[in-house]
This record gives structure tokens, sequence and C-alpha cells, in this order.
């Protein structure tokens, strides 16, 4: 058996918008699958973040500040346990699929900080994550291939279902099953590797992408730059 065939687990998030410093967690989901095909195991998790939710950031994944401040629990227990049952995954030996790492495991790792004075890396310092990103993977073995790369346009790519978009459970299934699609496709270019082998690669992968973008947003004259950090950013110094 591939380790594309064997298990796998995967973690996506609902937010308040797309800047990880600032922005929370107001949704989560692992998914854990051992073989392909078997049922997913799926926890989610639902946070009232403490700020109020944005009508776009709303608009995109459908939870209200109402519903959130009903529903959601506070956020440091429930970053305590994503924590946590990120860093059994890993225990375990399963890889963590993550649709675009360095913005979901960032998040992640500053609402710790916030909330739990903490890391994510101090949770899984003696198991270190193995992160396998459908985007990274995709934009490298598939380079030349115009188009978009969100979870939708990959979904559609590598015709995996995609049941409930901007649902954390439904996309990390989702990306879990554009990993292994995208592992089948290119058998012959990943089989021989590990998944440890390939968080490497991902890593340098993702900067050269970086680089590549940033200097198209250069030519064009946008002043928009790209971290080549994956699958984690590094934390901002704090201004003396």
């Amino acid at each position: 058996m591939h380790w594309y065939e064997g298990p796998l687990a995967a973690f996506d998030t609902e937010t308040t918008g797309v800047d990880v410093e600032e922005d929370r967690i107001v949704s989560a989901a692992l998914v854990v699958q051992d073989t392909e095909g078997a049922r997913p195991r799926v926890t989610r998790w639902l946070v009232n973040p403490g700020i109020p939710v944005p009508e776009g950031a709303t608009a995109v994944h459908g939870l209200t500040d109402d519903h959130l401040q009903r529903n959601g629990r506070w956020p440091a227990p429930v970053m305590e346990e994503l924590a946590r049952a990120l860093a059994e995954q890993s225990a375990a030996g399963r890889p963590l699929v993550v649709m675009n790492a360095p913005f979901d495991l960032t998040i992640l790792d500053r609402e710790l900080r916030r909330h739990r004075a903490s890391s994510l890396g101090n949770y899984t310092a003696g198991n270190p994550l193995t992160v396998l990103d459908p985007r990274v993977l995709d934009k490298h073995l598939d380079r030349y291939r115009k188009g978009r790369r969100t979870l939708t346009d990959l979904c559609a790519h590598y015709e995996v279902e995609l049941s409930g978009a901007h649902d954390a459970a439904a996309d990390a299934t989702a990306a879990m099953d554009v990993v292994r699609a995208v592992a089948r496709r290119f058998s012959s270019r990943l089989e021989r590797l590990t998944p440890a082998e390939l968080h490497t690669l991902q890593a340098v992968w993702h900067a050269a992408q970086a680089r590549g973008l940033q200097a198209w947003f250069t030519r064009q004259g946008t002043p928009e730059t790209v971290d080549p950090a994956w699958p984690l950013r590094p934390e901002l110094r704090t201004a003396a």
C-alpha cells in the first residue's frame, strides 16, 4: 500500500477574515481516515471569537455573530483542544493535510499565543507535524496548468466531490481527497517519497512558488508581499 492509500488526517478552519495576525477562528474541523474510501471520523469545533464577525466573512461561511454567540465556545479551551488534536495525529504517525497550510496553521498558532500564551510548536515539539498541502503539491507537479488553484478549482480538476464549500469539515475532507488524487495522478514522481520527505520538499517548492509570485507582483507594480515560509509563518517581531 502506498502512503496516499493509507491513514491521513485533514484540518481546516473558518475565520473572521484573511489576516492571520489579527483575525480569529470561528470554526474548525479535523477529519481522520484510516484508509482511502473508509468512513472518515470528523470532529468539529465552533468558536465565539470575542470580536464582531464581518459581513463579508459571514457571506463566505454562513456563521453569524448571533449564531456564534449562542452556540460557540470560548476560544481558550478550543485552541487547546485543536493543538492537542493535531499533536495526537503526529504522534500516531498520520500526515496532516492542510489546504494552504501557512494560513490555517499560522492563524491557529496566533490564537494559541493570544489565548494560551503558547504556540503550536510547543504542542508538537515531541512529534513535529508532517504536512501535505494540496495547493503546493498541485502547483509544483502541474506547474504550467493555467487557471486558479483554490480548493474548489482543485476539486473540479481532480474530480473530487466538494459538498458544502466553506464548511470546515467539508473543506478538510475534500482537501484530503485531492491529496490522494494528486498522488495517484503523479504516483511515478511521488510513490518513492515518504510523507516526511514530501514535507521537506514542499517547504522548498512553496518558497520557489512565493518568489515567482513576488516577482510577478513586482512586475505589475503591486505593493504586495508574499511570505515564503511553509507550513507556518514565523511570528512577527514586536517593535521595540
